[in-house]
Formats: C-alpha cells, sequence, structure tokens
C-alpha cells in the first residue's frame, strides 16, 4: 500500500522518481524495516530521511502551516506550503458529460473560467450543476451544489455563457456565471466541508474511476458523437429555411437531406441503446455528402468535427 500511494503521487505530479531529492518517512508504521526496505529498493537505493520525528512530522506540518496563515507570529519558515484540489470539479454540460474546470491535483489557490453554450433556440435560462470526481459522466460524480442563471437573452442556440471556478486558500469554492450582454450573473459558494467527501471516499472514488475507465470512455465517446449529431442536424434544419438553399436545391436532394435529418432525430430521441458506430455512419452521412450537400453554400457543419471523431480510440 505504502509504495502504491508513492506510485500514485508522482504520477499526480507527473513526475520520474529520479526527480525526488529525498524520501522522508512521515507516520509510526515508516519505523517497520520492511517498509523502510520496500521504499529504498523503489527508489534505487537512494538513503531515506530519517531526521524528522515520523510520529511528529505532520502536527509540525500543521503548525507551520496555521503560522504562516495567521498574523504576528516570527521566526516562521519562508516558504509557501501549497495544497491541491483533491478531486476534478466542474459542471454538468450536455449529454451528462463531466465537464472539467478545474483538473484534480491544481495547486489552490486558483481561479479558472471555462466558456459553454446554450443547448435550445431562445434559451431563457441554464441550470449549472457543479460536481466534484473522475468519472466521465456527471451524475456518476458527487454533486456539490446547483443553481440557475436566468434573464438570458432570446438568441439562437449556441448562444454563449462563462462559468468560473474559484478556490481559496482556505479551500471555498465559489463559482458563478454570467451573460456579458445582458449582465445577468448568479452563483454559489460551497464550504469546505458542505457536502464534500471524506479522505476515504476520496480514495474510493478514485479507484472506482479508475475501475469504470474502459467503460466511462466509451460513454464520452457516444456522448460527444451524439451532441455532433445532434448539432449537425440543428445546422442543416436550419440551412433548409434558407430560400437561397432551397432554389439551388432539387426536390429529390432536398427530400435525401430531410430523410437523413429524421433518421437522425430518431436515433437522438429514441430511449433504445444505440451502438457508437450507428451514430457514427449517420454522422458522416450528414456530413459527407458532396455530391448533394455542395450545392448549399453555407458551413452547416464543420468538416473537423468527424474529424475528431475518426480519432478517438474505438
Amino acid at each position: 500500500m505504502c509504495l502504491k500511494t508513492a506510485e500514485s503521487c508522482l504520477s499526480d505530479a507527473k513526475m520520474d522518481k529520479s526527480a525526488i531529492h529525498d524520501v522522508v518517512l512521515v507516520g509510526g508504521s515508516s519505523r517497520i524495516p520492511k517498509v523502510q526496505q520496500l521504499l529504498q529498493e523503489s527508489f534505487a537505493g537512494k538513503d531515506l530521511c530519517k531526521s524528522i520525528n515520523p510520529d511528529e512530522a505532520v502536527a509540525i506540518g500543521a503548525a507551520v502551516q496555521a503560522a504562516l496563515l495567521s498574523e504576528g507570529f516570527k521566526k516562521v519558515p519562508n516558504f509557501v506550503l501549497q495544497d491541491v484540489a483533491p478531486f476534478s470539479l466542474g459542471v454538468s454540460a450536455k449529454g451528462d458529460i463531466m465537464s472539467v474546470v478545474i483538473a484534480r491535483n491544481t495547486s489552490i489557490p486558483v481561479k479558472k473560467t471555462q466558456r459553454y453554450a446554450t443547448t435550445t433556440d431562445n434559451q431563457a435560462t441554464a441550470p449549472i450543476k457543479v460536481y466534484e470526481g473522475e468519472r466521465a459522466r456527471a451524475s456518476d460524480n458527487n454533486l456539490l451544489g446547483f443553481f440557475t442563471l436566468s434573464g438570458l437573452p432570446a438568441a439562437p442556440c449556441g448562444h454563449r455563457l462563462e462559468v468560473c471556478f474559484a478556490i481559496d486558500e482556505n479551500g471555498i469554492l465559489i463559482v458563478s456565471a454570467n451573460e456579458k450582454s445582458t449582465g445577468s450573473m448568479n452563483g454559489i459558494t460551497i464550504a469546505n466541508n458542505k457536502e464534500r467527501l471524506s479522505s476515504q471516499e476520496i480514495e474510493e472514488m478514485i479507484r472506482e474511476a479508475e475501475d469504470y475507465r474502459v467503460k466511462d470512455e466509451k460513454f464520452l465517446r457516444k456522448a460527444n458523437v451524439m451532441n455532433a449529431l445532434d448539432e449537425c442536424v440543428y445546422k442543416l434544419r436550419n440551412a433548409l429555411k434558407n430560400k437561397d438553399v432551397k432554389l439551388n436545391l432539387s426536390s429529390q436532394v432536398t427530400d435525401k437531406i430531410n430523410s437523413a435529418i429524421t433518421k437522425a432525430t430518431n436515433l437522438l430521441d429514441s430511449n433504445q441503446p444505440c451502438e457508437i458506430n450507428v451514430l457514427e455512419n449517420h454522422l458522416m452521412e450528414l456530413e459527407y455528402s458532396p455530391a448533394h450537400y455542395k450545392q448549399i453554400s453555407l458551413d452547416f457543419c464543420s468538416l473537423n468535427l468527424f474529424s475528431r471523431l475518426l480519432q478517438l480510440k474505438p
């Protein structure tokens, strides 16, 4: 378990064992000769640092951190102790995708902003659900809180919003959302202890995320394809409403496009499970039929969209 924890720390920090200067023993269990032997072998025979009392190390660190955060203390060490976000933090995006704003192991305090878009025409409100966790599906993570951004202007699907995540030195999370043209804003403050997970629960969820990694990759791939298909259908429908486009299309071509739209819509609206390759085939049919769609002089679907999908792992 000790070696697994050390390897996990190195992996999270994206560091190699050769970059470690000292291996400090902390905690009473580190006195066990076998534990020391395994650690030394794991770090290529590097001498272990035993100058610090392993039973007092955590208490000393907590005392130093308290002094750094307080005023009026003298002879405080001239360094900064940084904490990190134990979990990725983000919001639920279209298709129940966990859209990460602050990644796990990011040093705090930190502030990051990400842009999102409305999913329907004339959308008046946007629900913001805040999650922590490593699963690809937002609802499989821990829900920290939610709020609604109201007062959005009447605009086509895809209108931009901004969501900001900020964590202070005390671990307090502030999530805010705004729409610039109207000045509409709303947010939520999540205390470090409110609805947050314990250390044991965090470790369990991290292990669970690894166990379900393949399943999550499949879910994410399918959700991305469905979102791309939905976007393509939306753009095609709008293109066909254009009078100039209608004049440039024969009735046979129009019928074929409408048929493809109907098939795609049925797939998106169906509650029945559908294979990813079926969705990809319909997306390709909508995006790549040059003989038909070259007559439409509108960029209704991004050609880069499907090429990105092809790069996803099967």
